[in-house]
């Protein structure tokens, strides 16, 4: 399996200090890995940077085989952003002109949308099951059916790789194990990629097949049941942490 995702010795720091120190792992095509880290550990910046929003200040990164630097194709990679499901929305866009914004970072802000695309478009609403709600103004959903609706706009460039931060943020407890198990299907029966960054434990131990913690420099890279134990986290968070395994549990 194909390495998706390299990273080699990355560095980065703002105004002096440091915030991700000789990072070193990869993602391997079709992995479901969940990020872990106290706050302010620098996870968030590690996606920025993959996205190439932030620039390392050293370090090697390669996506699909091809350097960071040369790699055009970033619509290859969806994002669903922090806190999007939280947002207030008050511009009059619907749930059908928010996902085909998503589709500008690879057709170009002016050109149209041809057959292929609507058919992507189509697609990706029937999968993230926000069909229904096309023509229905975005704020007016619910924080997980915003979410659905941001997850169905990455997914309509047909990306191999899925990064979420933070992405259960907004949603109600009772839907939680709905949408992780949304993911969980993305993840088996696409085979799309999927990199979420969490603070919930019990979600690392029940969904993610690799775990990556990190505290400016990486603690563990690995599976989750060698790692998402009482004495491991508590040396990297500095405090007693409790895992709350959820209810649903899948098969990787």
């Amino acid at each position: 399996m194909t390495n998706c995702i390299e990273i080699e010795g990355l560095n980065f720091s703002y105004n002096g200090d440091t915030v991700l120190e000789d990072i070193t792992f990869s993602v391997k095509s079709g992995e479901y890995l969940g990020i872990i880290g106290p706050n302010g550990s620098g996870k968030t910046t590690l996606i920025k940077i993959i996205l190439r929003i932030l620039r390392a200040d050293s370090g090697k990164i390669r996506l699909f085989g091809e350097d960071i630097n040369d790699f055009s194709d970033l619509y290859r990679i969806g994002y669903v952003p922090q806190k999007v499901s939280q947002s207030e929305f008050y511009f009059p866009a619907t749930v059908y002109e928010v996902i085909k914004s998503g589709l500008c970072a690879k057709k170009g802000l002016f050109k149209r949308l041809v057959e292929k695309d609507r058919l992507s478009m189509e697609k990706a609403m029937e999968i993230a099951e926000v069909t229904e709600f096309r023509n229905t103004l975005i704020s007016r959903l619910s924080g997980g059916q915003r979410q659905r609706v941001f997850i169905a706009r990455a997914l309509a460039v047909e990306p191999g790789i899925l990064m979420l931060d933070e992405p259960a943020t907004g949603i109600d407890i009772a839907s939680q194990d709905k949408f992780y198990s949304f993911l969980n299907e993305l993840n088996t029966r696409l085979g799309i990629t999927i990199v979420f960054v969490t603070h919930d434990l019990g979600v690392i131990a029940d969904e993610a097949n690799s775990i990556l913690c990190i505290n400016k420099k990486v603690c563990c890279y690995g599976p989750p049941d060698q790692y998402i134990k009482e004495e491991f986290l508590e040396e990297v968070y500095g405090r007693k942490l409790s895992i709350h395994k959820h209810k649903i549990r899948h098969e990787h």
